[in-house]
């Protein structure tokens, strides 16, 4: 195939993807927040989530972000929310890993506490954003109700998104949420005996 026939086949599957893409924009005629679960077994979920976060704040919206299980060790997210955005409410477990803790009444009511905090911002029109980082780890350890977790996310403000990380999280949850993605492990550097690296792992 010569160049310039490549380049007519080129352009006519590009006007059709156009075509179809500008479709799509069309048919979208829903304004209102999203809820976005970020599961699976691989690494990434959380850095997502927090890539959302800087998209909202380079818009100025309000951002608020709970973190279940973590708030024992130093992250970068963090230091990094603590110390140049002010503006974002930071709430944290500060539990640890529950196999750090080994205490299922403490942090049962650990789990709680933080809950009511997520349950204050997810009822808070002001708040455009809202992470719940690692919740579903609270739905598969039973500290949590599932259903009073699925009927927050559901009456949340109509223009209020909400980010929700973690394994699992079961089919309630997944039901409830607009946009589901599952990040698949392929490699995992931690297990070729790898140590976690500041600034890419915490």
């Amino acid at each position: 195939m010569s160049e310039q026939s490549r380049a007519r086949k080129h352009k006519r599957a590009m006007q059709k993807q156009k075509a179809n893409v500008d479709a799509a924009i069309e048919a979208a005629s829903t304004d209102r927040g999203v809820a976005v679960l970020l599961t699976g077994e691989g690494k990434g979920k959380s850095s997502s989530a927090f890539g959302m976060v800087m998209r909202a704040l380079g818009y100025d919206q309000t951002v608020g972000v709970v973190q279940f299980i973590k708030g024992e060790q130093l992250s970068g997210e963090e230091i990094y929310l603590r110390d140049h955005c002010p503006q974002v409410e930071l709430v944290q477990m500060g539990t640890g890993f529950t196999w750090d803790t080994q205490d299922r009444e403490k942090d049962m009511a650990a789990a709680r506490n933080t809950w009511a905090a997520a349950q204050r911002l997810l009822s808070d029109e002001r708040y455009d954003l809202v992470v719940l980082d690692e919740l579903t780890y609270m739905l598969a350890f039973d500290y949590l109700e599932e259903q009073d977790v699925v009927l927050a996310i559901a009456r949340r403000p109509a223009a209020q998104s909400v980010v929700v990380t973690g394994r699992g999280g079961g089919s309630a949850l997944r039901d409830v949420m607009d946009t589901v993605s599952e990040v698949k492990e392929i490699k995992h550097a931690f297990k070729q005996g790898i140590r976690a690296r500041r600034g890419v792992d915490y």
